[in-house]
């Protein structure tokens, strides 16, 4: 799957970190666009959840499990995501894109926190089929903790690894990774330790763009380098093109 990309839609992007579920339709539709005229040898895409679970992931205290009789989280927190994942499928097939979506509740597992496990068969074969999966950051069930969030950073690096993809693209709201304000053009596991890179001001069960970065370096030390830069650069990373961010990369 070697001309086949990630692009990872950033949950600030398509929503509105400080409302509730507030879907932003605008951006999505401008996203899809750029997905539909690209020139690129397949797509999965994958974006988080936003303002549609993370505030419910933290109302039922998903990140610490879920116990036998107090399950109504994972509905809640799941049906958030997903009506967030319908709204992207939606917007990618309005502009002819052939998407539909893949909830990770219903294919992944976890243990104690980290995706262990996640059927991608049915993925490869929609790829050959030209059709483009969206998958989203989701609750799935954990054999430590009954239950986690799995973040759509923790996905990119899961399947990217099973998949063997080689080009990731992650779209945010920044332009790059900022230390004081700067686009910092690389990172690696040496130079990282020197930037002053800040967390999400909104609410994140995920880590923000901390937890983003070690996601990262994780899959650049399996040999996959992965780019970050901003949303209106989707059209540019897709074509191969420079997009003014940044790039995480192995030593």
């Amino acid at each position: 799957m070697s001309d086949t990309c990630i692009l990872k839609l950033g949950g600030s992007v398509i929503t509105d970190k400080q409302a509730d579920c507030a879907i932003n339709c605008e951006q999505l539709a401008t996203v899809a666009s750029a997905i539909a005229v690209a020139q690129s040898g397949g797509t999965v895409v994958i974006h988080g959840a936003g303002s549609c679970g993370h505030p419910e992931a933290k109302r039922y205290h998903l990140d610490q499990g879920a116990k036998s009789g107090e399950t109504e989280g994972i509905f809640v927190t799941h049906r958030a995501v997903s009506s967030l994942n319908d709204e992207v499928v939606r917007a990618l097939r309005e502009k002819g894109v052939p998407a539909i979506g893949v909830h990770p509740l219903h294919t992944g597992i976890a243990d104690n926190g980290r995706l262990v496990g996640f059927e991608t068969r049915h993925l490869e074969t929609m790829l050959a089929l030209g059709m483009v999966p969206v998958i989203h950051g989701d609750v799935v069930m954990d054999l430590a903790r009954g239950a986690c969030i799995v973040s759509g950073d923790q996905l990119v690096r899961y399947l990217a690894v099973k998949l063997s993809i080689r080009r990731v693209g992650l779209a945010t709201d920044v332009p790059g990774v900022l230390d004081e304000g700067h686009v910092v053009p690389r990172i690696t596991k040496s130079t990282v330790l020197d930037l002053h890179i800040g967390i999400s001001k909104h609410t994140d069960v995920t880590g923000g763009m901390r937890g983003k970065i070690d996601e990262l370096l994780g899959l650049a030390d399996a040999g996959i380098g992965s780019d970050i830069f901003h949303v209106s650069r989707v059209g540019d990373f897709l074509n191969g093109k420079p997009h003014g961010g940044t790039m995480v990369r192995g030593e």
